[in-house]
Formats: structure tokens, C-alpha cells, sequence
């Protein structure tokens, strides 16, 4: 295995060389959780889920931390909006994001520590800054002396004169450009003794000290969004490194999930939360569509792309599907050498998947000629490959069960047969013959839903679009 990754601090690809040989500590920053997650929220979770898988097909000890920030401004001010304790918002909606991820097949972290578990390793890691001169206590709250540190802004590039914080001025900070490692504490907050007084933890101290207690003082990959590279990670390396520790030896970004252009938050309204997606698509199509593009470019939002993500996949399940159904066991294979030198390049997923369809479209041929044994080899292959992106239909937390798939798919033909009498009614313009074919699908609890790639139906909460239905056995 020759992984090359790009690191977003020397801003070149880099062999990955890990610390300790055959041991991959990652770190990733997981969710504030002050509501309901998005798709863009998840995207990092995915993206990172398949390095992971492909460290571990090469036998890596993978120690994969994603932390869990339960105590920050917008959590205390949207608990509050609601008129509920904070702790029990940020638990209500770190449910919300375990749900999540784990319908999207990503794997469990090796732990999940929340910020409010580690405020002793946050005070251990301050007194360290005071004591090298890199950060200082004032009226109860303490800061980062930002221009203590020469290297400050190497990661994303900033000078220190342009540095914003985009924090509050703060009582007796000597310098705007200094940020915020304990907040102290104020009328109706929560709070935790330190020597400083009581208070509470700033946003970017809970990454390092987490990251230092369980993966040690050096590790070897950050990963983040590319919205966290400044201030979070910028703050994340000063303080850490101003604390003696040697922090991240690889820094790896992933790209925003964006609607018109503009990165998907919250504040701009374009939010797509994760349950309702699914209204639209299969858990596992949603995983394919978020990890189809290389990780760190955009990932423009748009049903219709979501949609032909989806038609995608159901093209690769088909397949395997169809071979399983010729020839019974499909045995998990090896993955093309193709494959493996796209994702050794810096997970280039595109890539990966041109390979993936090339191999299902060389055993499609096979099927056709009748050349089962050859489609058999072939769907092993493909197997493989999706085991490492996540999304093989075989997997336990995909399969649907043949009785089900049968049932299903019988439906589909049969509203499929309804739906194309209502397209010729329409087209005859016969509206009344086109509304009693709808009339008929509603009383039977079947939704019809009309878009530019034509009608959709649903029933209950899951939504097909043509092709969608699956069938097939385990092995």
C-alpha cells in the first residue's frame, strides 16, 4: 500500500507514513449538536468512513476518534429559544446524529468523547499555555496570546494582521487576534470549577486536549471540514503545539455540500436534513451519492443529481444481483488493481467508481454470453470494491430480504402498469381517465409524485423512482 494523501498544512501530496508502523490514528471533528443534522453535516463522516475501510483492508490497527461538542454558544442559545436545559438539547440531537450515521453505514468511531467529559484535560492543557508564556488569565476568563506564537496561520494561510476571530471582544483580552480557551461564567450558564473561577471550555480547547488523551501527544491524521481549517484548526495546532505537543502529522479537509453555490448551513435556509433526503432516496443511496466526489472538491445539491446518483448504483446492485440470482453464492473477491491505485491516490473516488463500472459493465457482457463462471469472478470483484466504499448490497446494513424485494418489485410492475395508463390518458389529453388512474393509486395508499424525469411513487415513508426496487440473496 502506497497511500498519498493531500495535507492541507505543507499543501502537497504526501506518502502516509504512520507514526507507529501498522497503526493509523485518525481524529475526526465530529458534530455540534445543536439540531437536526443535514447532509452537509454527514458528508465528512462518510468521506472519512472510507478511508478508514481502506486503511483497514490493509491491516491497519485503525484508533478512529470523532468527538462530540455538547456544550458551545449556539447550543446554550437554541436550548434556551426553546425553553429546554441545554444538556438535555445537546443529548436529544447527538442521538439525532448517531441515528445518522449509522443509517448511512458509517462505521462506529473506536470512541466518541464529548467535550464535557474532558474539562480536567482542558485545564491540565491551559496551566501548560500560562506556564510557557502562550496564554494568560484575566477576569476570569483565559486566552491564547496569538502573537506568542510565530507560526500562527501556517495551516490556512492567514497573515496575523488579517487574523478575525469572530468572537466576542471579551473581558480583559489584550489582543483582538487572541482567542478564547475558558469563558467565564455568566448568568444562567453552565459552568465548571477551574483555578481561574468557574466557567466553561471555548470551542477549539476540547479538540486538542481530546486528541492528546486518547491518541497521545503526536498522531497521525486530522480530519475536518474545510470550513473548520480557520479559526478551529489554525487554533487547534497554536495551542497544542505552544503546549509542547508534537498534534497532527497529516491535516485533511473535506469539501462543503452546497446549494447554488453557497456551502448548505442552517443560517441560508437550504437546509436538506438527513430524514427528509430519505424521503426521497434509500439509506444507501444517499451514502453513494455523498461519497461519489472526490472529498475535497464541492458537492453541488440538486434532486436531480441525487436522483442519477441513485440510478447509479441500482445499475451496480442490478448486477451483482443478477449474477447472484444465475449462480447462487457470490464469494467477496479481490479488488482491481485500478481501483486500488485510484483510492492510493488520495481516495479519488471518481476514479474508483469509473473502475467499478467498467468491471460491472465487462460482466454484464459475460451474463449475456452466458459466461457465468467469468460474471461470478467479476461480481467478487465488485463486491470487494464496494465493501471498501460502504455500499455492497450483500452487507447486512443493505440487504433487504428476497421475500421483501419480491413484494415489492410485483408492486412495482403493477402501479409501473397503472402509471403508464395514466402517461397515455394524459397524453390523449383523456383528464378524466388520467385523474381515475390516480384516484386508484391513492385509495390504494400509493403517492404519486410528477417530475421532470417522470411520475414517482411512494408508499409510506419509502419513495422509488424508476429501477429503484431491489431483489436478490445473501451468500
Amino acid at each position: 500500500m502506497t497511500l498519498r494523501l493531500f495535507d492541507t498544512d505543507t499543501r502537497t501530496m504526501r506518502d502516509f507514513a504512520p507514526l507507529v508502523p501498522g497503526r493509523a490514528s485518525v481524529y475526526l471533528c465530529g458534530a455540534t449538536v445543536q439540531g437536526e443534522p443535514h447532509i452537509g453535516h454527514v458528508r465528512s463522516g462518510v468521506a472519512f468512513d472510507v478511508l478508514r475501510r481502506w486503511l483497514l483492508a490493509h491491516d491497519y490497527d485503525v484508533w478512529f476518534i470523532r468527538n462530540v461538542t455538547d456544550i458551545e454558544d449556539k447550543i446554550l442559545t437554541k436550548a434556551a429559544e426553546a425553553g429546554r436545559p441545554w444538556w438535555e438539547w445537546a443529548s436529544t440531537y447527538e442521538r439525532a446524529f448517531d441515528n445518522a450515521y449509522q443509517t448511512l453505514g458509517v462505521l462506529p468511531p473506536s470512541v466518541e468523547p464529548r467535550a464535557t467529559g474532558h474539562i480536567t484535560q482542558m485545564i491540565d492543557l491551559m496551566q501548560r499555555l500560562i506556564e510557557r508564556g502562550h496564554a494568560y488569565a484575566s477576569e476570569g476568563n483565559v486566552y491564547f496570546d496569538v502573537v506568542s506564537y510565530p507560526e500562527y496561520g501556517s495551516l490556512s494561510g492567514h497573515k496575523l494582521d488579517d487574523v478575525h476571530q469572530g468572537e466576542s471582544a471579551g473581558a480583559g483580552k489584550r489582543d483582538p487576534r487572541d482567542f478564547t480557551l475558558w469563558k467565564a461564567a455568566k448568568p444562567g450558564e453552565p459552568t465548571w470549577p477551574s483555578p481561574w473561577g468557574p466557567g466553561r471550555p471555548g470551542w477549539h480547547l476540547e479538540c486538542s486536549a481530546m486528541a492528546e488523551f486518547y491518541l497521545g501527544s503526536e498522531f497521525d491524521i486530522h480530519c475536518g471540514g474545510m470550513d473548520l481549517v480557520f479559526p478551529h484548526h489554525e487554533n487547534e495546532i497554536a495551542q497544542s503545539k505552544a503546549a509542547g505537543a508534537g498534534f497532527a502529522q497529516y491535516w485533511l479537509h473535506n469539501g462543503w455540500v452546497t446549494m447554488g453555490g453557497e456551502k448548505m448551513s442552517k443560517s441560508l435556509g437550504n437546509v436538506l436534513s438527513v430524514p427528509n433526503v430519505l424521503k426521497k432516496v434509500r439509506a444507501v443511496e444517499l451514502r453513494f451519492y455523498l461519497g461519489s466526489a472526490h472529498y475535497r472538491s464541492m458537492l453541488e445539491y440538486s434532486d436531480k443529481a441525487l436522483y442519477d446518483a441513485a440510478a447509479s448504483y441500482q445499475r451496480i446492485e442490478a448486477f451483482v444481483h443478477r449474477v447472484a440470482e444465475r449462480a447462487g453464492e457470490i464469494a467477496v473477491g479481490k479488488w482491481t488493481d485500478a481501483f486500488a491505485e485510484a483510492l492510493d491516490d488520495d481516495l479519488a473516488i471518481p476514479r474508483a467508481l469509473a473502475e467499478v463500472h467498467r468491471v460491472v459493465h465487462e460482466g454484464n457482457k459475460a451474463l449475456e454470453s452466458g459466461a457465468i463462471d467469468e460474471a461470478v469472478e467479476l461480481a467478487g470483484q465488485v463486491r470487494a470494491m464496494l465493501n471498501i466504499l460502504g455500499v455492497c448490497p450483500f452487507d447486512p446494513q443493505w440487504y433487504t430480504p428476497q421475500d421483501n424485494s419480491v413484494a415489492l418489485d410485483a408492486l412495482d410492475v403493477l402501479v409501473r402498469a397503472e402509471l403508464d395508463r395514466r402517461q397515455q390518458a394524459r397524453a390523449a389529453k383523456d383528464w378524466a381517465s388520467a385523474d381515475a388512474a390516480r384516484d386508484r393509486l391513492q385509495a390504494a395508499g400509493i403517492e404519486v409524485t410528477d417530475t421532470p424525469q417522470g411520475p414517482e411513487w411512494s408508499l409510506g415513508a419509502a419513495q422509488h423512482s424508476p429501477g429503484a426496487v431491489q431483489r436478490g440473496k445473501a451468500n
